[in-house]
């Protein structure tokens, strides 16, 4: 019988721990927090910024432009032209993505400020699992000493047992880009 296909959903677990659901209930109430406390400006420009990068936005811009272009080119019967050499239309363009990309920037950088704060979080969690699997193994280590227990993984344990000093490895990252 063939194994499962891509299209086959695999199937859901049967519930997640209740640490893990705290977890995430914790995640989703800051991201509702940090939302609410955005500034009016903030939250004008995520706005924007949402609406500009869908497509009824493209659809919006594709009429506005293709009418103007189609008009000016006098194809459009009993219509004007009012802007035959195209630089009202590139004028406007212009302003328009000057406002665009301001109100795009203003948004990346919130999501640039919450990254940081979820990257810090991470590294912190991070460190203090590596601190605790550092003393678990020091404890497993002396309790295969009282047992008079020896594997081929002690000339590592002396290794493991040492904390990692984040300053350390962060001097280490930076020596090796600087002689890139």
């Amino acid at each position: 019988m063939p194994g499962p296909t891509p299209t086959v959903p695999p199937p859901r677990p049967v519930g997640l721990n209740t640490s893990l659901m705290r977890n995430i209930q914790v995640l989703e109430d800051r991201r509702r927090q940090e939302a609410a406390s955005a500034s009016r400006e903030e939250r004008v420009a995520g706005a924007i910024t949402r609406f500009t990068g869908s497509m009824t936005f493209v659809y919006i811009h594709l009429a506005f432009y293709g009418t103007w272009i189609l008009v000016n080119l006098g194809l459009v019967p009993g219509v004007p032209k009012f802007d035959p050499s195209f630089v009202v239309l590139a004028m406007e363009a212009s302003v328009e993505a000057i406002f665009l990309s301001t109100f795009v920037l203003i948004s990346q950088n919130r999501m640039a400020a919450a990254a940081d704060k979820r990257a810090d979080l991470d590294l912190q969690i991070s460190l203090l699992a590596e601190h605790e699997l550092t003393k678990l193994s020091e404890l497993v280590a002396e309790i295969a000493r009282r047992m008079d227990i020896r594997t081929q993984a002690d000339p590592e344990l002396k290794e493991v047992q040492q904390d990692i000093a984040p300053e350390a490895v962060l001097d280490e990252i930076e020596a090796r880009q600087r002689k890139d």
